[in-house]
């Protein structure tokens, strides 16, 4: 099963209890740009958005994202690769599959990122 198009819940960004994260204070001033605009790149796609957002609920199996998401395997791959990356989703072996979770900091480094003036905004 698909999210229509356009869907995102962002209760994952919303509800996140910051203090609960790995990443500290220090962590969150030095932030680079790069790796700010970084957190962006890996956020700027429709279907890495719907990954993140079958991810809030909870853990999922590669090869039930494959499915609720119905892309080829290596489109997954190449996105979850790129989730991986950017620090935002953990991945573990299970047997020879995988499965797939939002990072300890991953509402923490999505915070750090915008720019100060909109950090209060988006807690609101």
């Amino acid at each position: 099963m698909s999210l229509p198009e356009g869907t995102f819940d962002s209760r994952w960004l919303q509800d996140a209890d910051l203090h609960s994260t790995h990443m500290t204070s220090i962590d969150l001033e030095t932030m680079s740009l790069e790796s700010r605009a970084g957190v962006f790149g890996a956020l700027s796609d429709p279907i890495r958005l719907s990954i993140l957002d079958y991810l809030s609920r909870d853990q999922r199996c590669v090869c039930d994202l494959q499915e609720a998401l119905d892309i080829a395997a290596n489109l997954l791959s190449y996105h979850l690769r790129i989730l991986r990356e950017s620090g935002l989703v953990e991945s573990a072996r299970r047997g020879r599959w995988v499965d797939y979770r939002l990072a300890d900091g991953a509402v923490a480094m999505v915070t750090a990122a915008l720019p100060a003036p909109l950090v209060g905004w988006v807690a609101q």
